[in-house]
């Protein structure tokens, strides 16, 4: 039975995000809705959640529907809550005293800890905040689940904690996620919805496959409109010809067959289909300015420390090679990012890291989780145009082929969408021409294209790089080496898979280590 049906539903801005969007959703569905930034998806689960209308079509809900959406951000009204009141706050108030034990039964069942229920919210980090909407959506018992990029500022182990407990849930409760992590979809949904502007595929299928399933119907796709358009062009040319025949021999049966073989050729091209090509969000690409030397970064047993002195761990001999893709890591807490921020101090003020040596040829492209490396009162060309030295005219260029369209390129840069940053960053990155690249958690709001193209540019440019990511696909996909912290020592290890299992069969929450 369809809990929530959709019929020829479109949703236009200032173009059309989607249209003609045929969807059920019924008991035991497990939707994953993929599209790139800005492309819909937040806006057809408002939709779904009775929060905004759509421009064309129906969308009908059972009667007495409860649905439950957890949106990508802390609403400014809940940071000075504590966690507990945030969740009991959505229980309806006549309920609210005699039915508070739930509140405690949903916190358990998520294995929030006990110190961290009475913290404000403005205290906690981005991931112990998404943890406390989800809670606040589940105490209410809905009969529908909508997250919006769930696993945003979630390390693995709660990434994996969460997917234990969204495919714990009972069957009969349809969960739709809007996402970019790519693992995370595969783990948990049966279903994939690619949202697009004109026609939008639906399959039975986690990702991946559907991924698969999809490149083949473009591909094919493809293929007919190119076979339907010489079709074309063939009946177009004879008809070329017998109209010139009928011309020179007065041939009222000739001028007929012509009319004939343009109206065929009329009605192939109208009714030929053109396979979807996504509206660019940008390009990513990436460069590499190589150097002689081997070795570029060597660790003789380096201590990474906390501000005031407190040891993280030890490196242990270490060298980072030419080529050398090195993927960090180890739970949250234990010192990735003061290692990569040791890193980056070394090479830009050589001699000041007690035991790492860094080779003077090594140029540096670094990028942080905050995206610090591009100032938010800044503007994009104003940046552009006065770091690299490059003419307004070439900044603008730079900045369009990059996404930043033109009328947002003298707003502020914090003005502009998570993915926008990203894609400027990466420009920045590719201005600098590095040949040794510091990443922490690069695709963070990347959409999936973006994720993959840099990938692509990582690999093609054999560029050496030293990188912490929750994201396990592009993991996956770019490292070759793999260093793990672990009892504070860093040791290499074959590959992240078993880093992977470990996170996923923890257990509980690591009280120590809640920031991200």
């Amino acid at each position: 039975m369809a809990l929530i049906s959709l019929k020829s539903l479109g949703v236009t801005m200032s173009a059309p995000l989607f249209s003609n969007l045929d969807l059920t959703i019924g008991a035991g569905d497990r939707l994953g809705i993929v599209a790139a930034n800005g492309r819909g998806k937040s806006t057809l689960l408002k939709c779904l959640a009775g929060e905004m209308e759509a421009t064309t079509g129906d969308l009908t809900r059972s009667r007495g529907l409860r649905v439950g959406h957890i949106e990508q951000s802390v609403p400014d009204a809940l940071l000075d809550r504590g966690f507990h009141q945030v969740v009991a706050d959505a229980l309806p108030p006549e309920q609210r005293d005699s039915e508070l034990w739930r509140v405690d039964v949903v916190l358990d069942s998520l294995d929030v800890p006990e110190d961290m229920r009475n913290r404000p919210m403005r205290a906690l980090s981005g991931g112990c905040q998404r943890l406390a909407l989800i809670a606040r959506v589940w105490v209410t018992d809905p009969d529908v689940l909508l997250l919006d990029e769930p696993t945003n500022h979630l390390d693995l182990a709660r990434i994996s904690q969460l997917e234990t407990w969204l495919n714990a849930l009972p069957r009969d409760v349809p969960v739709i996620i809007a996402s970019h992590d790519r693992a995370f979809l595969d783990a948990t949904t049966n279903r994939t919805l690619f949202l697009r502007p004109e026609e939008s595929p639906v399959f039975s299928l986690p990702y991946s496959r559907a991924r698969q399933a999809l490149d083949e119907v473009d591909a094919s796709t493809a293929r007919r409109f190119e076979r339907d358009m010489k079709v074309a062009q063939q009946l177009r040319r004879q008809a070329a010809k017998l109209n010139n025949i009928g011309i020179n021999s007065g041939s009222d049966l000739l001028t007929v067959k012509t009319k004939q073989l343009k109206e065929r050729a009329e009605r192939l091209e109208d009714a030929a289909v053109q396979a979807h090509r996504e509206r660019s969000t940008g390009a990513i690409r990436l460069a590499n300015r190589g150097t002689h030397a081997k070795v570029l970064i060597t660790l003789d047993d380096a201590a990474v420390e906390t501000p005031d002195g407190t040891l993280l761990f030890r490196t242990g001999k270490r060298h980072i090679c030419q080529g050398d893709r090195v993927v960090l890591l180890g739970r949250n807490g234990v010192g990735k990012s003061r290692f990569i921020a040791m890193i980056r101090n070394a090479i830009a003020e050589p001699g000041t890291a007690p035991n790492v040596k860094v080779t003077p040829s090594t140029v540096l492209g670094y990028s942080d989780q905050a995206l610090s490396g591009i100032g938010g009162d800044d503007t994009p060309l104003a940046m552009v145009s006065r770091r690299f030295e490059v003419g307004e005219q070439r900044a603008r260029s730079l900045l369009a082929g990059a996404g930043v369209a033109i009328e947002l390129q003298e707003k502020k840069i914090g003005a502009l969408s998570g993915g926008q940053r990203s894609r400027l960053m990466m420009l920045v990155l590719r201005l600098i021409n590095p040949n040794f690249y510091l990443l922490d958690e690069p695709t963070n709001h990347l959409d999936i294209d973006g994720q993959e193209a840099l990938e692509e540019e990582l690999l093609k440019h054999q560029a050496s790089c030293l990188l912490a990511s929750h994201d396990r696909s592009f993991i996956r996909s770019v490292g070759n080496r793999f260093w793990l912290i672990e009892k504070r020592r860093l040791i290499e290890v074959d590959g992240p898979e078993e880093f992977f299992r470990a996170a996923a069969e923890a257990e509980r929450w690591d009280h120590d280590k809640a920031g991200l």
